[in-house]
């Protein structure tokens, strides 16, 4: 374990434990080329599967000691975490201090134990997108799969009844309607990693696009 993963976990079980606020990634909160709005834009595939909550399922594995597959009613069951972050859309809007609730990444990764061969995670949602993180991106103390946004139930506009946010990189890189979990030794191009956007997908290095090969 290295100084950076401790100190994320940290923070983590002080926000578990109702003791720490957010913490920006950056001292310039609005990364560069995003302007900020107040209401929540709707970006997806123009597909938004309508999901039973009896027939939800989120499958979890890959390269980890405990595969599991939980229903709606066991990913319910799990600690919840609350936090409050910022969200960052690569086409150059921004909304600060959204509200969600779900289950941390962290409890994810203790519930299945990733092993040591573990680098990267491929998420999959019930709309057929996928995307792909670095682990390390995953590990952090404001990454949860979320049910709920400013205190209500999460629309099927935005993803719900569970979607995945990572605050510290573009939205693109949390897959709404999430469906399955895979944790990877190795990086798997998701559906705009495929189409030329960033793999790395970083606010604050405006990390939008894969630079094109030279000819």
């Amino acid at each position: 374990m290295n100084d950076d993963y401790i100190a994320r976990k940290e923070r983590w079980a002080a926000k578990m434990a109702g003791k720490k606020q957010p913490r920006h990634a950056s001292g310039q909160r609005l990364p560069p080329g995003q302007h900020e709005v107040r209401n929540f834009p709707v970006l997806d595939l123009g597909i938004r599967p309508e999901v039973p909550l009896d027939e939800w399922r989120l499958q979890i594995h890959g390269r980890v000691e405990q595969p599991v597959t939980l229903t709606w009613g066991e990913f319910q069951s799990l600690p919840s975490f609350s936090d409050v972050s910022d969200f960052h859309c690569v086409t150059t809007w921004s909304q600060f201090d959204m509200a969600w609730m779900g289950v941390a990444f962290f409890t994810i990764a203790e519930l299945v134990r990733p092993q040591a061969s573990a680098s990267h995670v491929f998420f999959k949602g019930y709309d057929g997108y996928s995307t792909s993180n670095p682990l390390e991106t995953c590990l952090d103390d404001d990454v949860l799969i979320a049910h709920t946004w400013q205190g209500e139930p999460l629309s099927r506009e935005h993803g719900g009844p569970a979607r995945v946010i990572l605050p510290k990189r573009y939205a693109w890189k949390g897959t709404k309607f999430i469906r399955e979990i895979a944790f990877l030794d190795r990086e798997i191009l998701g559906f705009w990693e495929l189409r030329g956007y960033s793999k790395t997908g970083n606010p604050w290095t405006n990390d939008r696009f894969e630079p094109s090969p030279l000819p």
